[in-house]
């Protein structure tokens, strides 16, 4: 992998990092530490360390892509045992459906299904 391909794959995995933290965790002020973490591991990454070993570099790469992964797969597992019905109590899945359907035709739901 070449130089300019290494820091595209760097930059693709940091935004596909970045988007499911902020899809999956929150926006939040107290869950903000998360994406301040991440963005502090890219940050030290790429801060003028010439000497770091590439294998380091792709190793790191490799472990964010994971996490990007696991975070995806963990929230589609708990999206399919919804859309199942296993064992858990969908008002707030149906409140969100709700909430949705509502905002595609350009309606609020009424305070008694607010979450």
């Amino acid at each position: 992998m070449g130089s300019s391909e290494g820091i595209q794959a760097a930059a693709r995995v940091y935004r596909n990092l970045l988007k499911a933290v902020r899809k999956h965790i929150g926006k939040e002020e107290q869950k903000a530490q998360f994406s301040d973490f991440i963005k502090q591991e890219f940050r030290n990454s790429s801060s003028g360390q010439q000497s770091v070993d590439p294998s380091f570099i792709q190793q790191k790469i490799k472990l964010a892509h994971d996490y990007t992964f696991l975070l995806n797969s963990v929230h589609h597992h708990k999206d399919l045992l919804f859309s199942y019905n296993i064992a858990v109590d969908r008002s707030d899945e149906m409140k969100k459906i709700l909430g949705k359907s509502a905002a595609s035709v350009g309606l609020q739901l009424p305070d008694v299904y607010q979450p």
